[in-house]
């Protein structure tokens, strides 16, 4: 890509609903599906690409983040209680809790790491954001571990295509960390500070990798998706149709479609006039792959 916008094909949008504060796409190649939350909208959301079919379904809280199972159920990761949870049926387990002590932490930004476990972020919903969030990584069989604090807002989770390294993020930072990642243990080491950004490149919200190793952040600041190297430099920066994007994540039968989720919270009435396009999804094509996400490792 080189830093050339022609490489990519111009995001269009693909649904014309919004949603509060989208979040969390992630593809389900096997069902040719896409699925998404609306965190305080307390839903998750799936279309059928090929038949334009869509599903919903909700939840006692907000739905900060989820991923796909080995059996064919979602991991779902609530205000602070982690389900697995079964889209045909609507069956739902509870199989750990993350910060449950604290009334002002949610869950956020979390994915489903190379080492077929579920990391999971927090942040602090205060107004003013304090480094009180975390890192969490749960395990098939329940078990939480404690990987990293000092956060304000966890976000911005991917991994290299090897899996040996992960990107970290925190959006009040605002940076970006990379950290070296053993894909047996789910052991981090070497913590190494990858990004500072600032408001106008765009505040690092959730993100994904493709196959040249580069790292996709969502700008949520700025309007912007941004690409960017594994030396960190700034490859691409693509304008997005709405103001707040939020995550973006490959998918398609050849991982080179990606799709992004943008937020409209606490926007006035007189915001959500002037940009129509917020809490829309788009979809772009681009030349490059994305990285498969792993899925979850049901009692394992």
């Amino acid at each position: 890509m080189s830093g050339d916008i022609s490489a990519v094909q111009q995001p269009r949008i693909l649904l014309e609903e919004r949603f509060e504060l989208g979040e969390c796409p992630n593809w389900d190649g096997d069902n040719n599906r896409l699925y998404w939350a609306d965190i305080v909208g307390q839903k998750i959301h799936a279309l059928d690409i090929e038949t334009g079919q869509r599903h919903s379904w909700s939840f006692e809280s907000e739905v900060g983040c989820f991923g796909l199972t080995d059996q064919g159920r979602l991991v779902v990761a609530l205000k602070s209680d982690i389900v697995l949870f079964d889209p045909k049926t609507g069956d739902r387990e509870k199989l750990a809790v993350v910060d449950g002590d604290n009334d002002m932490s949610r869950t956020n930004d979390g994915k489903i790491g190379p080492d077929g476990t579920f990391w999971v972020g927090t942040m602090d919903q205060n107004a003013d954001k304090q480094p009180v969030a975390s890192l969490y990584r749960v395990t098939g069989k329940g078990e939480v571990e404690h990987k990293a604090g000092g956060i304000k807002i966890s976000n911005g989770l991917a991994w290299s295509p090897d899996g040996r390294i992960m990107y970290h993020s925190d959006s009040r930072g605002p940076w970006v960390n990379r950290w070296d990642f053993d894909t047996k243990t789910g052991a981090i080491s070497n913590c190494q500070r990858f990004l500072d950004l600032d408001d106008m490149i765009g505040r690092p919200d959730g993100a994904a990798v493709d196959m040249e190793g580069c790292y996709w952040s969502a700008g949520v600041s700025a309007g912007k998706l941004n690409r960017f190297a594994h030396d960190g430099t700034l490859l691409l920066s693509i304008d997005m149709p709405m103001p707040n994007p939020t995550m973006p994540c490959f998918g398609g039968a050849d991982m080179k479609t990606l799709y992004v989720t943008s937020h409209m919270e606490n926007y006035p009435a007189e915001k959500r006039d002037e940009f129509p396009d917020a809490g829309k999804l788009v979809m772009l094509r681009v030349d490059v792959a994305g990285v498969p996400v792993n899925r979850f490792r049901e009692g394992g």
